[in-house]
């Protein structure tokens, strides 16, 4: 991303008439208070794979966490391209987005403690991990934390106005 920030785009096909296109910062905002997503991998068969995750907005990236053994883990292993998506369950109100890039394994440790202490001010102490060797740890488990830059940002505006953007980044790699 250039420090201007990402190339903005309301798509009029999917907007009312008198529609804006949404600025990054309000979009990021968003992505930062959200609570849950739904992360969308891809299985080893080509089959798609979706579940409900946390994950915390830091740096201009989304972070997640799952156990080496889980679906998600070993789909990534394959496949790093994933969809991660956070919005309302409504109509028409409120605002859905859909964050699209790669997952990269974070493994050090002091970006790792940063991030645990972000896990910890966002969802409560119940999220309390203690790292080590490149990991989260909680309890008896351990846990690969990723962070997804976003590539393409898709937002909806749902109500009145109805609107889409979209946000693309790094477009030199495109």
């Amino acid at each position: 991303m250039t420090g201007t920030g990402p190339q903005t785009l309301l798509d009029p096909r999917y907007s009312d008439e008198t529609a804006t296109a949404t600025a990054w910062p309000e979009a990021e905002a968003l992505l930062s208070e959200a609570e849950l997503f739904w992360i969308s991998t891809v299985r080893p068969d080509g089959r798609p794979h979706v579940t409900p995750l946390l994950a915390v907005w830091s740096a201009g990236a989304l972070h997640f966490c799952t156990g080496p053994e889980e679906r998600k883990a070993r789909n990534l292993a394959g496949n790093p391209h994933v969809t991660l998506t956070t919005g309302t369950n409504s109509w028409t109100k409120g605002y859905d987005l859909v964050v699209e890039g790669e997952a990269v394994r974070v493994t050090d440790d002091d970006r790792l403690r940063e991030l645990a202490a972000a896990w910890e001010a966002k969802y409560g102490d119940v999220w309390r991990f203690e790292v080590r060797n490149g990991c989260f740890h909680h309890g008896a488990g351990s846990a690969f934390v990723f962070s997804v830059a976003p590539h393409t940002v898709f937002g909806f505006g749902k109500g009145e106005p109805f609107s889409q953007t979209r946000w693309r980044f790094n477009l030199e790699e495109h």
